[in-house]
């Protein structure tokens, strides 16, 4: 493949960068740039804005409202909303990056009719029922059982980790159909509302002091035979396929970028007596590190997007991109810090949904939320060692 831009492709470059700058709300790029918790439904707005304009869901086939962009168009938009401050994809529920995909390659007739012009609308908000106590990264053994009585199914046990449940109204799981089945072997797909009895939804605080993550308890929760996504005993390999588009998103190059752009204009401004702090040799060579990272880290999203796009499984890749992209948003967040200095320390509830404080540098408000909040990162989507362990299978297979 030729990774190098086209004259095409940089005309489609300019047509999205003018498109943000005339549709982009001002009060929304702001709160995105203070604010690392940014409220759902400032994050639906500006979905709401891209499906009318037919952009919501680029990665999606053309005949479920996709765009038709190839994967390197698609991965220019998302570096072009990320240096706008456009809010993460992620926010507004991950029913377009993760579930959407797993319903249009896998699901039914009926399913994709009811499920994905909703996700596509904004109308509903979905969250990832996976991880459970004890089966984070060794999801397999996760032991959340679904019984089938009749036309239901009747779930009971625990989810962990649920980002968003709170403004959920949709919930995809993992659950234990068969536990005779070999360990993979028995586990399906299921998806359903979250307002059925016996649901509950408790709050995790994270360190940086939000309310992002929870645990959800199913209590004998009834739900239809009809929920159940695809082929019983086959949500294993749904779960594979949608990790792969999840490890993906997860590795947030663009927004990386745009993260290190902030920080070499904050450095411009803070000084150290009479120099700026970007004139400071060991930050400018930590930042050089970060941005030679950032360009390979670009090449290998572009290679990984073209071979989705292509069919072409390589799960590899997309762990490659996961555990190298997730370690360098902890690196660029860290070097954020020790710019920040003792500034950095003014971590106060702005009473507004923000942390920061009003003597702190403007550029620097959210920056300290962003650093506590993402040192999951290298954790969440599969540990770092996780992606090691599938790096290593698949070098060292047939060995």
């Amino acid at each position: 493949m030729n990774l190098a831009t086209t004259v095409e492709e940089e005309v489609f470059r300019q047509d999205v960068r003018a498109f943000i700058r005339e549709h982009m709300p001002a009060d929304l790029a702001e709160q995105s740039r203070r604010q690392f918790h940014l409220a759902p439904a400032q994050a639906l707005r500006w979905q709401k804005i891209l499906h009318r304009q037919g952009w919501e869901v680029p990665a999606w086939p053309v005949e479920h409202g996709g765009t038709g962009w190839t994967a390197v168009q698609r991965y220019i938009f998302e570096e072009e909303c990320a240096l706008a401050d456009a809010p993460f994809a992620m926010l507004a529920g991950v029913g377009i990056p993760m579930v959407g995909p797993v319903i249009y390659t896998f699901g039914n007739a009926k399913q994709k009719a009811e499920y994905l012009p909703r996700i596509r609308s904004g109308e509903d908000f979905w969250c990832q029922g996976f991880s459970e106590p004890g089966a984070g990264s060794d999801l397999a053994s996760l032991r959340t059982r679904a019984v089938r009585d009749g036309d239901d199914y009747i779930i009971n046990g625990q989810k962990i980790w649920t980002s968003m449940a709170q403004h959920a109204n949709m919930i995809f799981c993992l659950v234990r159909t068969d536990p005779e089945a070999k360990t993979q072997q028995g586990i399906s797909f299921l998806v359903f509302s979250l307002d059925r009895p016996g649901i509950t939804i408790r709050p995790i605080i994270s360190i940086d002091g939000a309310h992002s993550l929870n645990e959800v308890f199913f209590e004998n929760v009834r739900v239809p035979a009809s929920s159940l996504l695809g082929e019983e005993g086959k949500g294993w390999t749904y779960a594979k396929f949608l990790l792969g588009h999840e490890r993906f998103s997860l590795a947030e190059v663009a927004r990386s970028k745009r993260r290190l752009e902030r920080l070499r204009a904050f450095a411009l401004e803070v000084r150290e007596g009479q120099r700026p702090l970007a004139d400071d040799v060991a930050f400018r060579r930590r930042a050089a590190d970060i941005e030679i990272d950032l360009l390979i880290l670009e090449q290998l999203a572009r290679r990984v997007a073209w071979e989705m796009d292509m069919g072409i499984e390589n799960p590899g890749g997309a762990s490659i991109l996961k555990l190298r992209g997730t370690q360098t948003i902890k690196d660029v967040n860290e070097l954020w810090m020790d710019a920040l200095g003792h500034w950095g320390l003014a971590f106060e509830d702005m009473g507004d949904g923000t942390h920061g404080s009003p003597t702190v540098p403007e550029l620097s408000q959210g920056r300290a939320e962003e650093f506590l909040y993402l040192q999951a990162s290298t954790i969440y989507g599969g540990t770092s060692e996780t992606q090691r362990n599938i790096v290593a299978k698949l070098i060292y297979a047939g060995q």
